[in-house]
């Protein structure tokens, strides 16, 4: 897995200097330590607190440890492991602290894994509700995926909002998309109509974060097809939250689309989701 990568103009280099390396798209010039990010994620407790945090939100310690099953103390353990591993970021906010993903390199990297990983056995009515809500719809760090976000991007395919690809994966066609480093074989580019389909929506596409890659793609573990991510995926998620379209699920990652959010979808975009 890699560490998650610093933005541009935040590596504290002279003017000059090229820029550090793994930025996104750009190839590695050095080995990598696979096996001590493995070893990070291997532990279930810790694999449970990353799964926890990759919708992108912010969780103390102890909400993190109930999740997980585990003690307080066995939690601050697995937290400053994954801290001092550059896994996850902690900020203090009076007596608590927050964990965040250090960035969205890592919960791309916990997507793919995702991808090759056998399914956990089903023991619950719980845990088979909680499976089948992230399979509908849920967030990749800042973005929508499952269901719907596979269904939003077809439909802004569809309605040519986006153009370059048909945005189902075909893995014996890939040539550098791998579990490890999707969003590489594709170039998707967002067209004049889809600025004012966008803009309608309320999400400038002018005023996406500069630093950031505008438009890019996750190949979605449960189906396998492509989903919206960057900047403009982000900027579309947060616009459906702020609309009411879609709202957070009790449980970690899992979004519900509410009743006035598949009318809305419907009438800007088109958008029909079937039962």
């Amino acid at each position: 897995m890699p560490k998650a990568s610093k933005a541009k103009g935040q590596t504290g280099k002279a003017k000059g200097q090229p820029a550090a390396e793994g930025q996104p798209g750009e190839p590695l010039k050095h080995q990598t330590d696979i096996a001590r990010a493995a070893a990070l994620v291997a532990d279930p407790s810790r694999a449970r607190i990353l799964k926890c945090l990759a919708d992108g939100r912010a969780l103390p310690a102890s909400a993190l440890a109930g999740e997980a099953g585990i003690s307080a103390a066995t939690a601050s353990a697995h937290l400053a492991k994954l801290v001092e591993g550059e896994l996850l970021t902690v900020k203090e906010q009076g007596r608590h602290r927050y964990y965040r993903l250090a960035g969205p390199d890592v919960s791309a990297a916990l997507e793919a894994l995702a991808l090759i990983a056998p399914p956990l056995a089903i023991t619950s009515l719980r845990q088979s509700s909680r499976a089948n809500a992230l399979h509908r719809s849920r967030t990749c760090y800042d973005h929508l995926a499952g269901q719907l976000g596979v269904a939003l991007m077809r439909t802004l395919i569809e309605r040519n909002v986006l153009t370059g690809h048909d945005g189902i994966h075909r893995p014996k066609e890939a040539v550098r998309d791998r579990p490890s480093a999707y969003g590489r074989d594709v170039h998707y580019d967002l067209t004049d109509e889809g600025r004012t389909t966008l803009a309608g929506l309320g999400v400038d596409a002018g005023r996406l974060p500069p630093r950031r890659p505008a438009i890019r793609y996750c190949v979605d573990w449960s189906e396998h097809q492509h989903h919206l991510a960057g900047g403009l995926g982000a900027a579309l998620t947060s616009r459906l939250f702020t609309l009411g379209w879609i709202r957070w699920g009790t449980a970690p990652r899992v979004v519900h689309l509410t009743d006035e959010g598949a009318v809305g979808l419907e009438r800007s975009l088109g958008l029909v989701l079937s039962d």
